[in-house]
């Protein structure tokens, strides 16, 4: 049943993100380049070059409380986002969880 639970949630943030990728990319589309997905290597090739990424977490404050937070990650819940978009670089490649 936990597990049954916990799966749903993480569909719900896999949902979410997509959905806030999305809507990134329309807010930011004359201003940055087309949302791309990262292989797992392309990602980790990022990662050694500090300051070239934001971790965004999207999830609300309930799914972080039963679930966990992520070190590094910044969480704006995606109810949030339309109003704290200025909290999100432009110049760098966003990761969303």
């Amino acid at each position: 049943m936990v597990h049954s639970l916990v799966m749903r949630t993480f569909c719900w943030a896999c949902i979410l993100s997509a959905m806030l990728a999305t809507g990134l990319a329309v807010a930011f589309q004359t201003q940055a380049p087309a949302a791309k997905t990262l292989s797992d290597e392309e990602l980790a090739k990022l990662l050694e070059q500090p300051g070239k990424v934001f971790f965004l977490d999207v999830r609300e404050p309930e799914e972080i409380a039963s679930l966990g937070s992520i070190k590094g990650y910044v969480n704006i819940p995606l109810s949030q986002i339309e109003s704290r978009l200025k909290e999100i670089p432009k110049d760098k490649l966003i990761v969303t969880l």
